[in-house]
């Protein structure tokens, strides 16, 4: 899965009041896992007073991050996804794949495929274009479009089909939400009531070692390291997609996220945050978003009803109303 955390710095020290008013520390020891999966660094960071139980809750998020692993990764040969490209269908998925592809397909329809897991041809294309040193002609985008189409998967707790041959899913665009969203349970589960969650999406609970909201800094796409505002997370998870991350081209133009529409990449925006309860659902609707005009984001996030925080190919920026700039 393409690595997209570089896009948000975590800044949980970053005060978002004055110091006069500024909330007291924490005062509960941090604990921290550090992991690779999912295709990039994942990292954990909980409080709790008992040093054993921490550790406990760390080492439960981490089993189910290698379940989730197991069921979505296009890295692992043997995994359910892969399985299920190579085949054509799935008998029995688990409980973690069917509930992402079931969001997916949720996603799509009520976006009119704006969304679409079956965008994998698509990405096997470009990217098989950009090792040759060129772009996919007209008349291959048309053949690959042709094995688009998520009304084209079918999911079922009995079993996953793909309606033609040569169809496949990729779940790079909701993934790490999902396993953000699974170790919050998780932790939560354990008794941790203070954790920042990083999988290449993020979810907190609670509050940050200094005592406030978790505040998530985002990256201005073109020029790395250099932050264009922070957020304040309020309960909600978050989720960014951007052009700079994986690119098939040097200017951007042609990157990783895929219009299912028309097999290449939109072309108004480069970068697209969302805020919203569940990081699975903000990582999808970051591509929702990206397929739209700047001039309809606000209208499609009240649609939503999540956050979102955009940015053009000209390097200008917009916020929706709801969310806690820093």
């Amino acid at each position: 899965m393409q690595r997209r955390t570089l896009l948000l710095a975590p800044l949980g020290c970053l005060p978002l009041t004055t110091a006069r008013s500024a909330p007291s520390p924490l005062q509960r020891p941090w604990h921290s896992r550090h992991l690779q999966g999912l295709g990039t660094q994942l990292h954990l960071q909980v409080a709790h007073a008992d040093p054993a139980r921490a550790e406990k809750a760390l080492s439960a998020a981490q089993a189910v991050l290698r379940k989730v692993e197991d069921a979505m990764s296009l890295f692992n040969a043997d995994s359910e996804l892969q399985r299920l490209n190579r085949t054509g269908r799935l008998s029995r998925p688990s409980g973690h794949l069917l509930a992402v592809l079931r969001e997916a397909q949720w996603v799509a329809e009520r976006s009119r495929g704006a969304f679409d897991v079956t965008v994998q041809p698509l990405w096997q294309l470009s990217d098989a274009a950009r090792q040759a040193g060129r772009l996919p002609t007209a008349a291959e985008r048309t053949q690959a479009l042709g094995l688009v189409g998520w009304r084209g998967l079918k999911v079922s707790e009995r079993a996953i089909e793909l309606a033609r041959p040569g169809m496949a899913v990729t779940l790079n665009g909701i993934a790490q939400g999902y396993a953000a969203d699974a170790v919050r349970a998780t932790l939560r589960s354990h008794g941790i009531e203070h954790a920042l969650i990083d999988t290449g999406e993020f979810g907190s609970l609670g509050r940050s070692p200094r005592g406030g909201a978790w505040t998530l800094g985002v990256e201005d796409p073109h020029h790395t390291g250099r932050l264009i505002a922070a957020l304040a997370l309020d309960g909600r998870s978050l989720a960014t997609s951007a052009d700079n991350r994986s690119a098939f081209t040097p200017d951007h133009r042609h990157h990783h996220i895929l219009d299912p529409s028309t097999g290449d990449s939109p072309t108004a925006l480069s970068s697209v945050s969302v805020a919203a309860p569940s990081a699975m659902r903000a990582d999808a609707l970051t591509k929702v978003m990206f397929m739209a005009r700047p001039a309809l984001i606000a209208q499609l996030a009240r649609h939503w009803q999540v956050g979102v925080l955009w940015v053009d190919k000209q390097g200008r920026w917009g916020a929706t109303p709801d969310l806690r700039l820093a």
